[in-house]
């Protein structure tokens, strides 16, 4: 049942590979590429919140194991068009940081959202986020080839966090919700020292 579950986004990671491929092409966008992959994983805002999307979808279960993380990808993608378009963004890193303290608490408390939910509330902190992204792109950089970057840098954070709950599950299937929320908690607590700037 696993196996049959992590297809579907085996099948979303590797689509996102030619666009890698792509990406080294050319120096101009093995740059872009490099610094796209580089944004997500070179800010702890960023890994806490992409892993704990995927945690959230590992506890939800079921096809929210991969449309959660697809969700948030594609919506993510929207918000880097705005931000490499100049639009500004509202309380963008306030965004990012509230995405770390909702997500680790629907962690941490074992919230049971519908898929529909999950994925409407996954989409509206990927906004924020593609934002960030886009609008930090360095102006060397191909456009193309940082999206790609960032993309895939999402995407793995994503299978990690999922990975880390499939892992957490086989450790221990008596504990294994209770460390998935306690690190869902953690990522929470830290996503509110992020908010009032503690680090």
């Amino acid at each position: 049942m696993t196996l049959r579950l992590l297809r579907p986004a085996l099948a979303a990671a590797f689509a996102l590979l030619p666009g890698a491929a792509f990406a080294h092409v050319g120096h101009g966008d093995a740059v872009g590429f490099t610094a796209g992959f580089g944004h997500p994983i070179g800010g702890l805002d960023h890994v806490l919140a992409m892993v704990m999307v995927g945690l959230f979808a590992w506890r939800l279960g079921g096809r929210a194991v991969w449309l959660v993380p697809a969700t948030f990808v594609l919506v993510m993608a929207l918000g880097g068009a705005l931000g490499v378009a100049g639009v500004e963004g509202p309380f963008v890193e306030t965004g990012i940081a509230l995405s770390i303290v909702a997500l680790g608490a629907a962690v941490a408390f074992g919230v049971k959202a519908p898929v529909a939910v999950a994925t409407a509330l996954v989409g509206v902190f990927a906004v924020f986020h593609g934002h960030a992204h886009g609008a930090e792109m360095p102006e060397t950089a191909d456009g193309a080839a940082y999206a790609a970057g960032f993309l895939l840098a999402t995407a793995a954070l994503h299978a990690v966090g999922v990975g880390v709950g499939f892992l957490i599950g086989r450790v221990s299937e008596a504990r294994g919700p209770m460390i998935a929320r306690l690190a869902g908690a953690a990522a929470s607590l830290a996503g509110v020292a992020i908010l009032v700037g503690a680090i």
